[in-house]
């Protein structure tokens, strides 16, 4: 990497920003942005405008590593300064090998080591900058620059993991599980919430976890103390007044106090809980908690508590040693838990991951055959769950307002990105943020039809909303 020293620009120079991966890599790349403008840089939506370019990259997955390590060269092929930096951070050793001549390459959420790559790659009199730059919101404070539409925001409680799941390396890439004060975390949400953000999504590696590091260390907020723990921060989020909804949890029995505070309206009835598989021969050889057994039991009693409760989860099919045996006790799991939002992943054998060395990798035909198999089963109970909704009254956030006035709106059952959709007709002069209420008309496995609550029934066939990207967030477009 060339550290020969920099021309001094005499005017604000501007950064491209290509961001990758969950919504916690997300956050990293705002807080990134946010730094640059408090000390006066400017964004560019292209390479070509860009004085420099920031990628920050995945590595979750093989398929993750391809596309950040593709987005590298895209940005290299520009001419311009490229500092790398997020989970791929981590593999030095190939990236200098694979593009020798990088501005930069820092670790995951390294804010400081990145702004120190800015400054030696783009130095500029700040002598003749805006005098008030310096006075930009503090990423903390809920008001820095935001890669999400203005009416929701990722809120990130914590940082890192102490699960050391046997197909994962993302502690190998972020670290062991640090939670972040619950004072600051209150006080970022509230400043978001008197920004406009109408639904808080609070992430995670383990979003349950919160606390745990810090032995759940009270702190100060609206002149209360609040407990530093999962609940405490639920409860402190519900007094916004706005949706606020759980990501990354675990079932873990203390989670059970949440439940009254959902069922109460304080905080969304959604659970993200990401249970990778029922087999307790796999959970096993995954070294992930959970009892298949009890967890369904803890579903059962959340329900009986908040009936309105939505479970969204993940699972991965194809693990090594995962036998038919073991695949059918997942698909009979998923019959009984009659889980609302499903997503699947076939295996992929990450580098650097302990499952590598597993016996009985499971054939790439049969994990893709499985995992349509899964996504059928949870189509058709998504389906017959939805169908249940045709008639009902609900409360939809608008996210955006298509040309033949149909609104593209989601329910307290449809996280942004990975969940459905409710497509609401008649929905001409409203507008994103907007909070409606909706009449459902029609379900589809994964979406609803609707009109707003106080418009007469009928009308025309609504045309299918067309499909979009819905995992990456870019300054600088890729497509």
């Amino acid at each position: 990497m060339g550290d020969a020293p920099k021309a001094v620009l005499a005017t604000a120079p501007k950064i491209g920003m290509v961001s990758l991966g969950c919504p916690k890599a997300l956050v990293d790349s705002e807080r990134i942005l946010t730094r640059l403008k408090g000390e006066g840089y400017e964004t560019s939506a292209s390479y070509e405008g860009s004085d420099a370019v920031i990628v920050n990259t995945c590595a979750f997955l093989d398929s993750a590593r391809a596309e950040s390590l593709e987005a590298i060269a895209e940005a290299r092929a520009s001419g311009r300064p490229v500092i790398v930096t997020g989970c791929m951070g981590a593999e030095r050793e190939l990236l200098e090998a694979r593009f020798p001549d990088l501005a930069a390459i820092t670790p995951a959420h390294a804010y400081d080591q990145v702004m120190d790559a800015v400054h030696r790659t783009t130095p500029y009199d700040r002598g003749l900058a805006d005098p008030f730059a310096d006075i930009a919101p503090a990423a903390s404070s809920g008001g820095g620059l935001k890669l999400t539409p203005r009416h929701y925001a990722y809120l990130k409680i914590s940082e890192g993991c102490d699960h050391r799941c046997t197909f994962c390396i993302i502690p190998s890439l972020r670290g062991d599980h640090v939670s972040r004060p619950i004072g600051e975390v209150l006080r970022e949400a509230e400043a978001l919430a008197e920004a406009g953000v109408k639904e808080l999504l609070v992430v995670a590696q383990d979003t349950s976890a919160y606390g745990l590091d810090q032995r759940y260390a009270p702190g100060e907020w609206r002149g209360q103390s609040w407990r530093g723990d999962l609940e405490g921060l639920a409860r402190g989020l519900g007094e916004l007044g706005i949706w606020v909804r759980l990501h990354y949890v675990y079932p873990y029995p203390h989670v059970d106090a949440v439940i009254p505070l959902m069922a109460e309206g304080k905080i969304l009835p959604y659970l993200d809980i990401p249970f990778q598989h029922a087999s307790p021969k796999v959970l096993k050889a995954m070294k992930r908690p959970g009892n298949q057994e009890k967890t369904l039991e803890r579903i059962q009693r959340w329900r009986e508590i908040c009936p309105e409760l939505v479970i969204r989860s993940t699972f991965v099919v194809g693990f090594p040693g995962e036998t038919e045996a073991d695949f059918e006790f997942l698909l009979q799991w998923l019959e009984e838990a009659q889980l609302d939002r499903v997503g699947c992943f076939a295996y992929e054998n990450v580098k650097g991951a302990a499952a590598q060395s597993l016996p009985d990798h499971v054939d790439e035909a049969v994990k893709q055959d499985r995992r349509a198999r899964l996504m059928s089963a949870s189509a058709r109970i998504s389906r017959a769950k939805l169908s249940r909704r045709v008639g009902q009254t609900l409360d939809v956030l608008v996210d955006q307002v298509r040309s033949d006035a149909t609104a593209i709106a989601r329910s307290y059952a449809d996280a942004p990105e990975i969940d459905g959709q409710v497509q609401v007709k008649g929905a001409r002069g409203l507008k994103p943020g907007d909070v409606v209420k909706v009449r459902i008309e029609r379900a589809d496995a994964f979406d609803l039809i609707a009109r707003l609550a106080d418009a007469p029934p009928g009308g025309g066939r609504l045309n299918q909303a067309p499909i979009t990207p819905r995992r990456l967030h870019r300054v600088i477009s890729r497509a």
